[in-house]
């Protein structure tokens, strides 16, 4: 049986019953999963166990961003965000890279990084010659605080020491773990309390803080995606001209930190819906993508495009990505867990669903440059900003009630074009 497609035309034309029907031929969705698709995946009564002092629910549109081929897969890329045009903007960007064949992407083994401080070091050399070594029984005893992680094959990789000559009596170990599937902050964090006093002795100094970093560039990924000029055309400009604009813009968010930022405020409009409708902290990945732009020293964009010698438009990302598929809000919410059965049973490690976010992130970078270089961002995007206005009355049409059955063959009534 081939696997389903990610190329649906005329989507958004169809009633959220409709959607919700061609989603069930796609996914194996059970009832409680719909329900999900309702209530958000959460109640009030076990929102009072995730958070303090609960009052309420407080929701966000679950979307489909659509035409996603990665690595040969095709995928429904789940979305969860408040901003109008994002989700429609990526699945248009993300048909454009199918018709070059769509994302090639990698990842990083999942290795988070906790950082230890040891305060009052006399003497660094020497210090830094006892810390490694004891790296073996450094990471042992990390290793015995993660018995669980072990048993999955993950646990601590190595470690480095770092000093600095602003604070000459500090000395900073970080200690490199691997988090298999789980975003890994607690199991960082637990490695690092659990050696901290062993260094302090080995350095002769004292312990200072004990924590992750979420620039966590050991859990890198890299996005490549391919775009026939032809498929960039509008109906007011070329494809070869999109495509040179596009370089263009490229090249002044790589000379500018101010219009880096916004160019990266792109590529997170896509990053941060998927890291939200899968139940990763987006905080994290937010603080660390910003981070590693600004790693060598000046701020610069996570992206970059260029022509090829042929003519194409080439496009490549590459950033931290600490996102799991076990543990935390990801085990219980059950929103969360929906969005896992709509990217599919194949999805089932954290570096894969890293590669997908990075992937929508990409298209998401994609399709504000082509805005930009043509019509301007504000167009189609306030086109969708206007439809909040009509949210006083809801169409019947859109009113989530069981609906026949959709004519899949685009040849009837509600079928697809």
């Amino acid at each position: 049986m081939s696997e389903p497609s990610s190329r649906i035309p005329g989507f958004y034309r169809l009633s959220v019953a409709e959607r919700r029907h061609l989603l069930r031929l796609r996914v194996d969705l059970t009832e409680d999963d719909l329900l999900a698709l309702d209530s958000g995946g959460l109640d009030a009564e076990a929102a009072d166990h995730v958070v303090e002092n609960v009052v309420g629910i407080y929701a966000l549109p679950l979307g489909l961003g659509l035409n996603f081929r990665v690595n040969g897969r095709d995928l429904l890329v789940p979305m969860a965000v408040e901003e109008p045009s994002v989700i429609a903007a990526a699945s248009n960007a993300a048909r454009m890279v199918r018709e070059g064949g769509g994302f090639e992407s990698e990842a990083d083994d999942p290795v988070m990084t906790a950082q230890v401080e040891l305060l009052g070091v006399t003497d660094l050399a020497g210090a830094r010659a006892r810390i490694e070594a004891a790296t073996d029984e450094l990471l042992a005893l990390a290793g015995a605080a993660l018995p669980r992680l072990m048993d999955r094959g993950g646990g601590p990789r190595g470690l480095e020491v770092r000093s600095s000559n602003d604070h000459p009596a500090r000395i900073i170990v970080h200690l490199h773990v691997d988090c298999r599937n789980a975003m890994g902050a607690n199991m960082v964090n637990t490695a690092a309390e659990s050696v901290g006093e062993r260094l302090a002795e080995l350095a002769g100094g004292r312990s200072g803080l004990r924590i992750l970093t979420n620039l966590c560039d050991r859990r890198l990924i890299r996005i490549r995606a391919r775009v026939p000029a032809a498929a960039l055309a509008t109906g007011d400009f070329g494809g070869a001209e999109v495509r040179d604009g596009i370089v263009a813009a490229s090249r002044f968010a790589e000379d500018d930190p101010y219009r880096a930022a916004t160019h990266n405020k792109g590529i997170m409009n896509g990053v941060d819906a998927v890291v939200m409708a899968t139940g990763n902290d987006w905080r994290g990945v937010e603080a660390g993508a910003h981070a590693f732009a600004a790693i060598s020293g000046r701020y610069r964009p996570l992206s970059e495009w260029q022509a090829s010698e042929g003519g194409d438009l080439l496009g490549r990302l590459e950033m931290p990505m600490p996102v799991g598929t076990v543990g935390g809000s990801v085990k219980a919410h059950a929103g969360a867990r929906l969005a896992q059965r709509i990217l599919g049973p194949t999805v089932t490690s954290a570096s894969e669903l890293a590669m997908i976010i990075g992937c929508a992130g990409l298209a998401s970078n994609l399709a504000a440059l082509r805005a930009l270089c043509t019509d301007g961002i504000q167009r189609g995007h306030m086109a969708l900003h206007g439809r909040w206005a009509k949210l006083g009355t809801v169409p019947a049409r859109l009113q989530t009630n069981p609906v026949a059955p959709v004519d899949v063959s685009g040849n009837g009534p509600g079928g697809l074009p």
